[in-house]
């Protein structure tokens, strides 16, 4: 079992879930969050004072799979994401030690599903 983060672009969600929902990958988390890479943010100028913004906007995706479905997963969220741009995003892939479902008590990799 594997859990799959990745930090994409907000505007590149729903081609994301669409490749996503494509190769048969339908449970994730989504939420919101700040962040920089390489792009390190920009400048503005906010009441004739300039602001250096370097915490941009980006989508955080968490995603549990067994063995079997990461690299397909790990495609999709690619093939969605990808502008060949810098701030694509980065995709982490850790060990997922445990999973329990909590409705029946089910654990392993019966209860990612």
């Amino acid at each position: 079992m594997k859990l799959i983060i990745a930090y994409i672009q907000p505007e590149k969600l729903n081609d994301v879930k669409q490749a996503l929902y494509a190769a048969e990958v339908y449970k994730m988390s989504v939420t919101n969050a700040l962040g920089c890479g390489q792009q390190r943010g920009y400048r503005e100028s906010y009441r004739g004072v300039d602001i250096e913004v370097n915490l941009l906007k980006k989508v955080r995706l968490e995603i549990a799979v067994n063995d079997n479905f990461v690299k397909p997963t790990v495609d999709a969220i690619i093939k969605g994401a990808r502008t060949g741009n810098i701030g694509d995003g980065k995709i982490f892939i850790l060990p997922l030690e445990e999973c329990i479902r909590i409705r029946t008590g089910e654990t392993g990799s019966v209860a990612i599903g």
